[in-house]
């Protein structure tokens, strides 16, 4: 399917998702560079904020496109589904930067870094699932996309199921076991909807495939 083929407002939702999509790989990055370089938190910490706001006016920008009668390729259920899917992520990332800066956290654990890591490669995949609806929805293409947004899923499981475990059975301290079981929490809530939006993808593979 060629972006030219298609109506002037199909191109701008187009190019709206295509934007969120990139905001959230940017905000995914930022996050992982606050945690490895654990220098000026709170500043790291209003810059993925500002990303995350940005993230809402386009959003808002969807919404307000999708009201005016306009249907996509897709129809609005599947927009609207996609475009609430990269919201959410946005969401959770700018909760974590959040957390990690009002906890008051002295330094990043292993996990921590860890779990940053899958957030830049689940949203990495995400944005490459907005690149495979662009660019024509073909369902082999989207169903492995969809795989592999649930591999990355399964792997920052296991490292969230053993960073509780640490935490718990290596920490005495009350205040830090909270503070820590929040992050992680959050933090797998960024991978989570990641792999709500691979559903989004896999929905669509089956529906227009």
């Amino acid at each position: 399917m060629s972006k030219f083929a298609l109506f002037p407002k199909e191109i701008k939702f187009y190019a709206y998702i295509e934007q969120q999509a990139d905001n959230i790989v940017k905000m995914a990055q930022q996050l992982k560079d606050m945690i490895y370089i654990w220098q000026n938190i709170k500043e790291r910490a209003s810059m993925i904020a500002d990303m995350e706001h940005d993230g809402d006016a386009i959003t808002h920008d969807i919404a307000t496109l999708l009201h005016r009668t306009f249907m996509p390729p897709i129809d609005k259920e599947d927009a609207s589904a996609i475009t609430y899917a990269l919201d959410e992520i946005a969401d959770h990332i700018h909760d974590t930067a959040d957390a990690l800066y009002l906890y008051r956290i002295e330094a990043p654990t292993d996990r921590a870094k860890e779990l940053s890591d899958i957030i830049l490669k689940v949203t990495t995949e995400v944005r490459g699932g907005i690149t495979d609806i662009i660019s024509g929805i073909r369902q082999p293409v989207l169903l492995t996309r969809y795989v592999a947004i649930n591999q990355i899923e399964n792997t920052g499981d296991t490292i969230y199921r053993s960073a509780m475990a640490e935490i718990f059975a290596q920490s005495y301290d009350m205040a830090y076991v909270v503070k820590w079981r929040e992050i992680y929490k959050k933090m797998e809530a960024v991978i989570d909807s990641g792999e709500d939006f691979g559903d989004v993808l896999e929905g669509i593979a089956l529906k227009y495939g």
